[in-house]
């Protein structure tokens, strides 16, 4: 289990054979597990997961294989049904995130609706990849997943859980031309909202890439995703030109899960004023309503419960972020930020004005915040 900004990440099964070039599977030393393994029972794994000292009931957002796996292999897919079924069982009401580029067929759609209390939302990694020794299984497939999970539902039966277009990684020189530009923004259509994002180019990755003869994208790698700024711009220029046949689009996960639920953003971005340029008035004024600066007392009290943040010290505090050091990972950081729905940054790792959180490579000297 691991603390993502996304959510609170549970992966007790392992392994994939889909062989995408750049899987973060590289960098926990899980690459050759092609397999997918049970480390444990799904019943076990759910109490682990709601005994946790991170998971707060109704309020902690989850990730379902996200990391190890895909939650739709044939392999997969039945362990994934028993941990939401039996999280659903119990009540919570806790966002969950299930990432996906795998067959999503007609009868999943029919159990995933019925889920009567998580607020579900599917992800459907989609990259326009054409390289297949960067991406050996075709996006078409998730294209065809993306549609027929969102075309689920009628007026008698509305459908339940929200769909994602998850466009990553975007890559220069791989999948950025206007056409795969505009091919996205087409697709974008079929789905409830769209984020899009960049490749993690960890040292591992490198390495892979390196050995296996496959063209580096980046002379370095970096800690963050990588979205170069002229990258940024015009994936918003493309979808601001066909406003018609697009759905909203974010560059945050959070944003877009959030959105597709009428929810205010849990990661609450909205003090990062310039992520939000592209968001729709109506949900600028949902976060906007929700959007409450803590004070260094409320937010050092909630800290107190973890035993990682014993030498936790806040730096500061604004309308856009806490600015703490001290803390040993980014683990309590997430909690702490989701606990607030308020932006926490660690001040070893500032965040940089309009970067958006990424990596520098690509960007022009910018502020700190």
């Amino acid at each position: 289990m691991e603390y993502r900004k996304s959510g609170l990440s549970l992966n007790h099964v392992q392994g994939c054979p889909l062989g995408c070039a750049y899987c973060i599977r590289h960098t926990y030393g899980l690459w050759d597990a092609d397999t997918p393994a049970a480390l444990m029972t799904d019943a076990e794994a759910v109490e682990k997961l709601v005994n946790h000292r991170y998971f707060i009931p109704h309020l902690t957002p989850l990730q379902i294989f996200n990391r190890a796996t895909d939650p739709f292999l044939a392999g997969v897919r039945d362990h994934l049904f028993a941990v939401l079924e039996d999280l659903d069982r119990r009540g919570f009401t806790n966002h969950v995130l299930v990432i996906t580029r795998a067959v999503v067929r007609d009868a999943d759609c029919v159990r995933l609706n019925a889920l009567e209390n998580l607020k579900l939302t599917l992800l459907f990694t989609y990259s326009g990849i054409e390289d297949r020794r960067v991406e050996p299984y075709p996006s078409s497939v998730a294209i065809g997943s993306l549609r027929r999970a969102t075309a689920y539902g009628s007026a008698e039966q509305p459908r339940r859980y929200r769909t994602v277009l998850y466009w990553r990684p975007l890559v220069p020189g791989l999948n950025d031309t206007d056409e795969h530009l505009q091919r996205a923004v087409t697709l974008s259509a079929a789905a409830d909202a769209t984020v899009f994002t960049g490749l993690f180019y960890r040292d591992q990755i490198a390495d892979y890439y390196k050995s296996n003869g496959i063209p580096e994208p980046y002379e370095g790698t970096a800690r963050r995703k990588i979205v170069p700024e002229t990258l940024d711009r015009r994936v918003v220029e493309a979808f601001a030109s066909r406003p018609a046949v697009s759905t909203p689009l974010f560059r945050k996960t959070s944003c877009a899960v959030s959105y597709a639920h009428g929810l205010p953003d849990y990661n609450g971005h909205y003090g990062i004023r310039e992520l939000c340029d592209i968001c729709p008035a109506a949900q600028l004024k949902l976060c906007a309503g929700a959007h409450q600066t803590p004070t260094t007392r409320t937010f050092l009290d909630a800290a107190v419960v973890l035993p990682e943040a014993a030498d936790l010290e806040v730096l500061d505090i604004t309308d856009r972020a806490v600015q703490v050091e001290g803390l040993p990972s980014e683990q309590p950081r997430y909690y702490l930020q989701h606990a607030f729905a308020f932006q926490v940054h660690d001040a070893g790792h500032p965040h940089h004005l309009n970067r958006h959180g990424r990596a520098e490579i690509g960007w022009e000297a910018t502020t700190d915040d």
